[in-house]
């Protein structure tokens, strides 16, 4: 009887060893099963190459960029340049890639993937973005910014922040602010120089409703209609002109089917980049300070390369042939006084106080 009890001791014990090891090994098998779902990631944490003690390092995270404009403009090649610090700042775990030419889809079509999590970033008119906080309709007044410096000490401050702070709350993260340019009207009727030679012309605006509104105020007949559909528009002739900086005049062939631009620059186009909060809210917050570094350095780029785009489509445009008319400060104040009305039309909506904060605003 006392045998008995020691053997059945002992088969206890053994079986509890048993029993232990068992459940550490299928403890490890999770953790490895974890690893090994993410595909390769899982093999390099298994052979516990440089995984940090054998741990399985991060999948690796895409980042699909989609802008209407082609691989030439400021943006796109900015976004290009993002795309190789997002991989050098994250080591790899974080890859961008950028597709130019709308082929994600128009500029609306875009922001709502951004916003389904299917699209993860984009850089686009301030005047989209309003569509989802009316605020960012500031922005778009037009004349608000007298030049480039101006509206950048306002847009890289603490003004240009709040407004990027408004996003996550309509799924968007704003990193910063990009340019497209000052914007500048065109058309295949007349010359146009005074308020009055407006009246009547057909332009295509963005689908923003202050935009539509400006261009009603000055006379002229405001059809909204997505930037990839334009081109066909003028060349069938059913808007008469319409208005962008000298880039996308330039790539997108408009002096083909346009004769005239007058240099109005009657809006400032800011351009946030934009990355959905579904895909951002995936990210470490290494990865996460890495986007904002890379944004931040390719931004300064942006800048830098869109200004020389300026001034090379604008002597582009004159050797095309196109009647490029340079208004007099005199006359550019008669464009001013004209739209006037839209501030007090927007300025509830937008904030008085904010308004008044940006018009007022030193660095």
């Amino acid at each position: 009887m006392k045998k008995a009890f020691v053997i059945l001791i002992a088969l206890t014990l053994i079986l509890a060893g048993c029993g232990s090891g068992g459940s550490g090994g299928s403890g490890g098998g999770s953790t490895g099963g974890s690893g090994s779902g993410s595909g390769a990631a899982g093999s390099a944490g298994s052979s516990g190459g440089s995984g940090g003690g054998g741990s399985a390092p991060a999948q690796v995270k895409t980042m699909k960029i989609g802008v209407v404009m082609p691989k030439e403009r400021s943006i796109t090649q900015a976004l290009y340049k993002f795309a190789e610090w997002v991989d050098e700042k994250t080591n790899g775990s974080v890859k961008v890639e950028i597709y130019p030419d709308g082929v994600l889809g128009g500029d609306r079509d875009v922001l709502e993937g951004l916003q389904l999590g299917t699209i993860e970033g984009t850089s686009l008119s301030t005047g989209l973005v309003a569509a989802h906080v009316p605020e960012f309709n500031v922005f778009d007044l037009p004349f608000l910014f007298e030049n480039e410096q101006r509206a950048w000490a306002v847009l890289d401050g603490p003004i240009g922040q709040e407004m990027l702070d408004k996003l996550p709350d309509v799924g968007l993260i704003g990193l910063n602010y990009w340019e497209n340019g000052f914007r500048h009207l065109t058309n295949s009727v007349r010359p146009v120089r005074t308020p009055d030679d407006v009246k009547g012309l057909k332009i295509r605006t963005l689908e923003n409703q202050l935009h539509v509104d400006a261009w009603k105020t000055l006379g002229a007949l405001p059809t909204p209609m997505a930037y990839n559909e334009l081109y066909t528009a003028l060349q069938q002739q059913v808007v008469d002109g319409q208005e962008n900086p000298p880039g996308n005049i330039t790539t997108a062939k408009f002096y083909e089917v346009q004769d005239y631009l007058t240099l109005t620059g009657h809006i400032y186009n800011a351009q946030p980049l934009l990355v959905s909060k579904i895909f951002w809210d995936k990210l470490t917050p290494q990865e996460q300070q890495a986007l904002r570094e890379a944004a931040d350095q390719a931004r300064d780029l942006q800048r830098e390369l869109n200004a020389k785009e300026n001034e090379e489509s604008l002597n582009f445009l004159r050797e095309q042939g196109m009647n490029i008319i340079e208004l007099t400060p005199q006359e550019k104040k008669a464009f001013q006084d004209a739209l006037a009305p839209i501030y007090d039309q927007y300025g509830p909506s937008v904030g008085v106080d904010l308004l008044n904060r940006i018009l007022n605003y030193q660095p």
